[in-house]
């Protein structure tokens, strides 16, 4: 397998047969870069290939699962193409950004769609692109303290994977969540289903590879029978067109007023103001879950 720079895998649980992947950018709150991104994608492919592996978990090393997109991202290294997505006056095109998050999509496809079960384990954050991430998934557990949501939906696109939501948490909760863009706790999150466990933080790790030996006990092609079986159901109700389709929304998303006021304020003020312009209005006003 090859050696990566912002990911760690390794092998554990019985005979080696869960692998591990740790998204390793702790500074950055596993912030996805593309160089990210990328890596995850080849180590994905090299698992799904290695017979002998059965459950793979996804991690994050440092203090979060992950934090979303890497706003402030370097140029990339490992993207092996790029799509002009500003012209020569800076002017926006629209199918150069779409085209580039499609290639995204298609990384978070690939891992809700490969021929092993998945387990997203949270601490922390995952949020915006993070909890994107995590709801591909075939199952999810997290810290008890985690929080998980998509505070993006304030004004800046839409959750490339948003249609996960309707299907786990139902349609009223998932539209309150993309309205508001709240994050819920762990607790809250496995009331309502959207994820499978919430654990003392500091019993995750050892629940978690309980969790994922156990599955292992059957094989591999039969829990890739089982997996992809499942999988067609809702693929039939359209998965994959909604998914590319909230990739095209999430692309004209960046072309609403609030977006080109969003870019206005990181550019003049930085990130940190910008985030504490966009979230400050909603500080306080959900007095409405306040019980008389």
């Amino acid at each position: 397998m090859a050696d990566y720079d912002n990911i760690l895998i390794d092998h554990i649980g019985t005979d080696g047969r869960v692998g591990r992947i740790t998204l390793n950018r702790p500074e950055k709150l596993n912030a996805l870069s593309t160089d990210l991104l990328f890596e995850l994608n080849d180590a994905l492919h090299d698992m799904e290939a290695e017979h002998e592996t059965r459950v793979i978990i996804l991690r994050g090393a440092g203090r979060a699962f992950c934090a979303g997109y890497d706003l402030t991202p370097s140029p990339s290294s490992k993207q092996k193409r790029s799509y002009k997505s500003i012209d020569e006056k800076r002017r926006t095109l629209i199918m150069g950004i779409r085209t580039s998050m499609q290639q995204i999509t298609d990384i978070q496809m690939y891992f809700w769609n490969m021929a092993k079960v998945t387990i997203a384990q949270i601490h922390g954050y995952a949020v915006a692109g993070g909890c994107e991430l995590s709801m591909m998934a075939d199952l999810v557990v997290a810290a008890n303290d985690a929080q998980l949501g998509h505070p993006g939906h304030r004004g800046l696109g839409v959750a490339r994977n948003g249609v996960i939501w309707p299907l786990v948490i139902g349609m009223r909760k998932a539209k309150e969540l993309a309205y508001t863009g709240e994050n819920v706790s762990a607790v809250e999150a496995e009331a309502m289903g959207m994820i499978n466990y919430a654990w003392p933080k500091e019993e995750l790790e050892e629940r978690t590879i309980a969790f994922a030996d156990r599955i292992a006990i059957m094989s591999s092609d039969h829990l890739g029978a089982l997996k992809v079986n499942m999988n067609r159901f809702y693929e039939n109700m359209g998965i994959y067109s909604s998914v590319r389709s909230s990739t095209d929304h999430d692309a004209m998303g960046q072309f609403t007023d609030f977006a080109y006021q969003w870019r206005d304020q990181i550019t003049t003020n930085g990130l940190k103001e910008a985030l504490a312009w966009r979230d400050g209005p909603y500080r306080g006003s959900d007095t409405y879950k306040e019980e008389k």
